[in-house]
């Protein structure tokens, strides 16, 4: 296998930001949980997420199920950061942690940010095509502005051979 399709054939399919969100909210996943992407910067520094409580993602105690607060945070740093290092790089999710602070009722948001200092670090830190692995960190909030988890996320970002 050429080493341009290891991460997938829609990485080397070039879509622009909102096109993307469209796509994401088709996808089955995320449907299924009632997930929703509101927003996908077109610079991709920016993505805003919402998840409703439904009967597909409630747990037993009546609040959102855990994987579904999880999964709602689970593709977009990785995303934020493959947009802005470009095709030279490989950039994959690597580990993940949730901390859940209180218990998710009604509709719940995630904004994920990546600042231009990250992305500089990021480079400067995979210049020599060493790996990096950067850790990010995301509130879920409810309607108030409250926390109800917190997620770290860990990539692995590396500078592909040969460029």
């Amino acid at each position: 296998m050429s080493a341009k399709l290891k991460q997938g054939f829609m990485r080397n399919v070039k879509l622009g930001a909102g096109t993307l969100r469209l796509l994401m909210n088709l996808w089955p996943p995320f449907i299924g949980a009632g997930i929703h992407v509101e927003r996908l910067a077109p610079d991709y520094r920016e993505a805003v997420v919402r998840m409703r409580l439904g009967l597909l993602n409630r747990n037993y105690m009546g609040t959102h199920f855990g994987g579904s607060l999880f999964a709602m945070t689970d593709p977009f740093f990785a995303l934020l950061v493959m947009h802005n290092l470009g095709r030279d790089y490989v950039v994959w999710d690597k580990a993940s942690s949730i901390d859940y602070k209180l218990p998710g009722r009604g509709t719940v948001r995630a904004r994920f940010r990546i600042t231009t200092e990250q992305v500089e670090d990021i480079l400067q830190a995979t210049a020599d095509g060493q790996k990096y692995e950067p850790t990010f960190a995301v509130d879920v909030v409810n309607r108030h502005g409250e926390v109800v988890a917190t997620v770290e996320k860990t990539i692995y970002v590396r500078r592909k051979p040969g460029v």
